[in-house]
């Protein structure tokens, strides 16, 4: 989960898949032989174009998609050091929110539920 400092306080990147028409967190798959954290960072990378740093491990999360797999996704709390978002194939629009404003527009229980338990 991405997060910067904003003029009226946290705001969280939200990100548009045009695949699913859906309002989401960055997030991702492993690669091959790579680490859990090196994997997070790459894709938030791939997602929004912020290069960023970990901040924290959040606990991860498990619910099921939508044809009912079950899915395990690890988090960290993660700021933007470099970078700018161009949309792409896989995102073609990202907003940076306050806590609320995400929560309402996220499409996604376990999401929502992530993130307004953070308090931020």
């Amino acid at each position: 989960m991405v997060v910067r400092d904003g003029a009226g306080g946290s705001e969280v990147a939200v990100v548009h898949r045009p695949r699913y028409d859906d309002w989401s967190l960055p997030k991702g798959k492993l690669a091959a032989g790579e680490g859990w954290s090196a994997a997070a960072l790459r894709e938030v990378e791939e997602e929004t174009g912020f290069r960023c740093e970990l901040a924290r491990e959040l606990e991860p999360v498990t619910y099921r998609d939508r044809k009912g797999r079950r899915k395990r996704v690890r988090w960290w709390l993660m700021r933007p050091l470099s970078g700018a978002f161009e949309p792409n194939d896989e995102v073609d629009e990202l907003r940076w929110l306050g806590p609320a404003a995400a929560v309402e527009l996220l499409d996604y229980d376990h999401d929502r539920e992530l993130l307004a338990g953070l308090g931020l």
